[in-house]
């Protein structure tokens, strides 16, 4: 029986796909069906992608691009409205957690970057594939949240304030397109096996955390034509749509 292909033939934006949890989703699309444009800063993670891809039967374009790097997100839609002239998948997955420090000793620089990659650049990423999202039949928007937006947990302020906003400025952007085809979600995908999670828990055994490719099918089903949810976060620790 042929493996079912739930995302046969849509294109998906992947940022911060050289690892961890952006690696397995670009996996998880391509396997789906979907040509993959997978952004990174590490170009050897994209590599090693693009050869796990290739193995699947699948394709993919390496884009080795900084999310800090704004203008080149705008020539970055440029490029997909001309070759593909549309965008069904956005994945905004790249992200930071900064230095784990209490607020008042916490550098101006890093609380900078902190919004700058969690914030800005998915604020960017939105900017420029909007006008592809809605040329899609059915354009999807995804982004990491974390349960640290509302705990607001000690020494990870910036990182903590900088996943308040970015959730506010998704389902804001829900809500501006209630009218049209796209639709806008988070995840909180709770502890996974990442290394923002090491930085954060250096002292955790990392075999007793769930690896990221367990989320993947859940992505799937969030970047696929018959998700109806919008404005709405996917709690993957107990696998329910809550908002907020």
């Amino acid at each position: 029986m042929a493996e079912e292909k739930p995302l046969d033939g849509r294109l998906a934006l992947v940022t911060g796909a050289s690892r961890g949890v952006g690696y397995q989703a670009a996996l998880g699309f391509a396997r789906a069906g979907a040509h993959v444009i997978a952004l990174a800063r590490t170009v050897g993670g994209l590599e090693e992608l693009d050869d796990e891809i290739i193995d699947l039967g699948g394709s993919t374009t390496l884009v080795p691009l900084d999310v800090m790097d704004f203008d080149a997100i705008d020539r970055l839609g440029a490029s997909i409205d001309e070759r593909w002239g549309k965008l069904d998948i956005l994945f905004g997955n790249a992200g930071t957690l900064g230095v784990l420090t209490p607020l008042a000793q916490n550098k101006p620089s890093v609380f900078e970057e902190v919004f700058s990659i969690n914030v800005t650049a998915n604020y960017r990423l939105l900017r420029s594939m909007d006008p592809l999202l809605r040329e899609s039949d059915a354009g999807r928007a995804i982004f990491m949240s974390f349960g640290a937006a509302s705990a607001a947990p000690a020494f990870v302020g910036p990182y903590s304030a900088s996943k308040a906003a970015l959730e506010a400025l998704v389902k804001s952007y829900a809500k501006e397109n209630r009218l049209t085809s796209v639709r806008a979600n988070l995840v909180d995908p709770g502890t996974l096996r990442t290394k923002m999670r090491a930085q954060y828990a250096p002292g955790e055994d990392p075999q007793i955390v769930t690896p990221p490719q367990d989320l993947v099918p859940f992505l799937v089903d969030m970047a696929s034509p018959s998700l109806e949810q919008t404005g709405q976060i996917y709690d993957f620790v107990n696998r329910c749509w809550r908002d907020s």
